[in-house]
Formats: structure tokens, C-alpha cells, sequence
């Protein structure tokens, strides 16, 4: 299977980010930033091609809340770099590493994104007595592909394997044109060092993410199942732009089924497990598009936890 090859950085060319501070863990220095006080803590976990600071609206808001916390798996962010892509065993060892180097005490809310849905679902499965809630926004599935259309088996194996030509000057002005815009809530200190290391590490998204419907879904079906804690999963089903360029609406609206009968079963295997669906949002940006819903839900999870 493709890797991405990083060549390591030294510890003086690792760059500082716009915000948190880095943390030795197991001889690698991770990124985390955190706000707010009190407990549980609500933990982010990233989708794949995101990082922590994509975050940091919501993140700032549940800071009102109790401590909110924002980190960087290694090889994204401004986290050292490692191969990609990893198990969900060496991720979710890494977050409970960083979280106690930290000093950020248990248990926690995680708040998993796509990819980080599946890690925040393993982390729950191997250290049950460090979890008090689940917030999984728009999550992987085990279990999407074996029900996906042909046409999408085919074309995610195909990506898997490509190998992606570097983006031209063009290409990327263009892209943060876009960008530029968009980030505009972000606060400026943090807002042009997000957007240069999104179109430096575009490809990162990708490399991380080529073992997840083989490695990581095995890791998920074999562990054990959930703990009995507060589960809210939420399901986009409005339009997005990167996926809208991959498959026709026919199969967007296919997959949207199959993606909301899974949330649903996923929602209901745990005694207090809620599905709730996004119409208005699409999948890469929710917790931008709907923040109120992705809030309402944290909120609702730490309400659970007192």
C-alpha cells in the first residue's frame, strides 16, 4: 500500500504553531491547545486533511463550556511528522499519551470527525473508564464500502493507489483565493499560517487516509464493542463541494442512505445512543456550516456527564 515518505525534520526546524504549545510524547513532539476550564474536557479529533485549528471556532465556544482541547495527530498539522498512514492502535496510544503529558485529566468527551470518528470509536473501545461521551460528526463507517455502489468501490481503489501530481503556482493561488474568504473568522494570527500549511500539506488528507476501509475497519469490527456512555452521532446530508466533484447526485443521494442507515445502527448500539441529521451541511466542514448543531450536541453530552 501507498505511504507518504516525510523526511524528518529536526527538532529546531519544527515549526511553532500560531497557537498551544508542543509536548514530548514517546520522543515525538504533538501540538495541542487548550481553553476553557472545569471537566469533562471535550477532546477534537480531526478529520482526515484537517487539523486541529479547523476546529477552533467550536472549540472556543465549548470553551464556555468546560476545558476544550485541540491537538494534531503526528504527521498532520503542526505535529512532527511520521509515515502515513498509521493503525487506529498507534493513534489512539498517541492521543492518551499526549492528553496525559498534557495534563488534561479523565474522562473525556470526544468530538471524532470522519476519519477522527473512527479513532475517537476506538479510543472509547480500548479505554472505556477514560470516556464519558461521544460526539462523532458525519464518522467513518466499517461498513460503507461493503454496502457502496460498484462505482465507488472501484474509483476508492483507484485513488488509493494514485500517486498525485504537485499542485501548480496556479493551482494553488487559486486555491487560496478560495481559502482566504473562508477563513475569515478565524483570528488573523492563526488565519494565514492555516491556510499556507493547508496548501503546502494538501496531499495529507489522502496518505492518511488509504487504510481505513481495510486496517482501521479491521481494528474497529475486532475490538470491543462501546462503553454504555452518552453517544450522538450527526449525519450530513447537504451538499459538498469536494465530494460533489467525485460522484454524480445519483450516487451521492445512494451513499447518503446507506451513510444514514449506518449512523443509525451505529447511534443505536449503545443504550444511549442518539442519530441526529444535518440537511443543511456537507460533510467536510459541519462543525462550520451548522456550528449550532455540532454545540447543542456538546452541550447535551456534558449535561449527560454531570
Amino acid at each position: 500500500m501507498p505511504r507518504s515518505s516525510p523526511s524528518p525534520r529536526s527538532e529546531s526546524a519544527l515549526p511553532q504553531p500560531p497557537l498551544g504549545e508542543l509536548y514530548d510524547v514517546g520522543g515525538r513532539r504533538l501540538m495541542l491547545h487548550r481553553s476553557g476550564s472545569g471537566g469533562p474536557a471535550v477532546v477534537f479529533l480531526p478529520g482526515a486533511g484537517l487539523v486541529g485549528l479547523d476546529y477552533l471556532n467550536t472549540h472556543n465556544r465549548a470553551a464556555g463550556l468546560t476545558t476544550s482541547v485541540l491537538y494534531d495527530r503526528a504527521g498532520t498539522g503542526w505535529s512532527e511528522e511520521v509515515d502515513l498512514p498509521r493503525s487506529a492502535a498507534e493513534v489512539t496510544d498517541e492521543l492518551r499519551g499526549l492528553l496525559r503529558a498534557a495534563g488534561i485529566p479523565t474522562p473525556y468527551v470526544l468530538v471524532g470527525h470522519s476519519l477522527g470518528g473512527a479513532y475517537a470509536r476506538h479510543y472509547a473501545q480500548r479505554f472505556p473508564d477514560e470516556v464519558t461521551g461521544l460526539l462523532l460528526l458525519d464518522p467513518f463507517h466499517e461498513d460503507l464500502l461493503d454496502h457502496a455502489p460498484q462505482e465507488v468501490r472501484e474509483k476508492l481503489e483507484r485513488m488509493s493507489r494514485q500517486d498525485l501530481p504537485e499542485a501548480s503556482h496556479e493551482q494553488l493561488q487559486q486555491a487560496r483565493d478560495r481559502a482566504t474568504p473562508f477563513f475569515a473568522k478565524w483570528p488573523a494570527p492563526v488565519r494565514r499560517p492555516l491556510i499556507e500549511h493547508h496548501l503546502a500539506t494538501w496531499k495529507t488528507g489522502l496518505y492518511e487516509s488509504r487504510n481505513v476501509y481495510d486496517d482501521v475497519a479491521h481494528e474497529i469490527r475486532h475490538a470491543p464493542g462501546l462503553p454504555d456512555v452518552p453517544l450522538i452521532v450527526l449525519t450530513a446530508l447537504g451538499y459538498d463541494a469536494t465530494q460533489a466533484q467525485l460522484w454524480s447526485e445519483k450516487t451521492l443521494s445512494e451513499v447518503n442512505s446507506i451513510k444514514t442507515t449506518l449512523h443509525q445502527h451505529l447511534a443505536a448500539s449503545v443504550p444511549r445512543g442518539e442519530h441526529r441529521t444535518l440537511d443543511e451541511s456537507g460533510h467536510g466542514w459541519l462543525h462550520e456550516e451548522q456550528p449550532e448543531s455540532v454545540l447543542q450536541a456538546i452541550t447535551d453530552l456534558l449535561r449527560t456527564a454531570e
